[in-house]
């Protein structure tokens, strides 16, 4: 860590630069040549990151940032405070500390946090902001943390990884046995120094092959912001073999979407229909759960399609997505096509459907945007049908 950044002139050209046209700044001249050029730009990079994504670390001063891959993998704010609605006790450890995040947020809750960081630089960062942030019950420990584990010989509450994809893993299908650490191999290990576990993987990771990779899962959290999904968290209790619950939840911008069920119920077949007035679309985090037939009957809602995963109704209700009012609504033809979509602007959906959005804006000279919300699916009679809708 080179603490020449914190200089208050070096502090205040990284600040006065951020509004700036990150390219421009690349090419000027280094004002101070006692610091290295790439080093000061890194710090503007990364503290531009953490405007929207860690607003309390970008409004201290004094903090030192990593890499900007660093920031744009670590846990947002709003993500690592929805994660000290899971955990409690006295003590626990992060095996895989990163830039620290979410063990600030732990030790809002948590008396004793521990974070490991086997990158010594990393470690050395968070270990000064942590100072900044006036943090005094996290520890920070740099090495490896299976070591670390050996070396402290406790129990825990709880123990959180956040495990990240080997090197050599790229263009392999995701799974847990993939990543470093490699919980999956050492989950027993684990075990003997907590009974409780939570771990966050990637969105990308599919529920169903973290579920045969993993033992004693109790929950599975989806966690979506503004209507994207961000990671998936595992609880896992030593020795737990009940029913499993799925949790999503969608932060949005004025309101938080929750739905909740168990993964081996097993729901009555959903009914269908015809579009009626109203068409609703899922958040993201349902729609990574899976849940498209509990929905339906959660929700008294009919689907349009088995596999189309829209739902419709007459009349308007509270839901867990988008809602859109149906101002028209025709057969997938080009003559249709033409006449009714054809050079205009629409935000365009598709769902159960043989063409990509692309290829429709391409045929059709569609522009993005606009008040227009088009959906291309299929109905329950397998035709293929075109909803022109406005965003309720």
């Amino acid at each position: 860590m080179n603490s020449e950044i914190l200089n208050a002139d070096v502090q205040d050209f990284i600040n006065n630069s951020l509004e700036i046209n990150f390219t421009k700044v690349a090419l000027l001249k280094n004002p101070f040549p006692e610091i290295p050029w790439n080093e000061i730009l890194n710090q503007i990079a990364s503290k531009s990151k953490a405007k929207e994504k860690l607003p309390t670390w970008f409004s201290n001063e004094g903090i030192i940032y990593p890499s900007k891959i660093s920031i744009e993998q670590t846990s947002s704010e709003v993500t690592a405070d929805y994660k000290t609605t899971i955990l409690s006790g006295e003590s626990m450890i992060d095996l895989t500390g990163g830039f620290g995040i979410d063990d600030y947020y732990f030790s809002k809750k948590i008396d004793d946090v521990i974070h490991c960081e086997l990158k010594p630089e990393l470690s050395e960062i968070v270990s000064h902001n942590f100072k900044i942030l006036n943090c005094k019950n996290i520890t920070c420990i740099q090495g490896d943390s299976f070591k670390t584990l050996e070396n402290l010989n406790r129990q825990f509450d709880w123990i959180y990884i956040d495990p990240s994809r080997r090197s050599d893993a790229k263009g392999k299908v995701f799974m847990l046995q993939d990543c470093l650490p490699n919980v999956p191999e050492n989950l027993e290990y684990y075990f003997t120094f907590s009974k409780r576990i939570l771990i966050k993987t990637a969105p990308i990771l599919d529920i169903t092959a973290g579920l045969t990779e993993l033992r004693n899962v109790k929950k599975i959290h989806i966690v979506a912001l503004n209507n994207e999904v961000k990671e998936l968290l595992w609880e896992i209790k030593k020795d737990y073999v009940g029913a499993i619950s799925i949790k999503t939840i969608n932060f949005g911008k004025t309101k938080k979407e929750k739905f909740e069920f168990d993964l081996n119920s097993k729901p009555k077949n959903p009914s269908y229909s015809l579009p009626k007035k109203y068409i609703y679309e899922p958040n993201s985090a349902i729609l990574k759960s899976g849940a498209f037939d509990l929905i339906s009957r959660a929700f008294m809602l009919e689907k349009l399609h088995q596999h189309s995963h829209l739902y419709t109704s007459d009349e308007i209700i509270d839901f867990p997505g988008r809602v859109f009012k149906i101002v028209n609504s025709f057969e997938f033809t080009k003559k249709n096509m033409k006449e009714n979509l054809q050079d205009t602007k629409a935000n365009i959906t598709t769902r159960n459907f043989p063409e990509t959005v692309e290829n429709i804006r391409k045929k059709y000279k569609i522009k993005d945007g606009g008040d227009s919300y088009t959906f291309l699916t299929t109905d329950v009679n397998n035709n293929k049908i075109v909803l022109i809708c406005a965003k309720i």
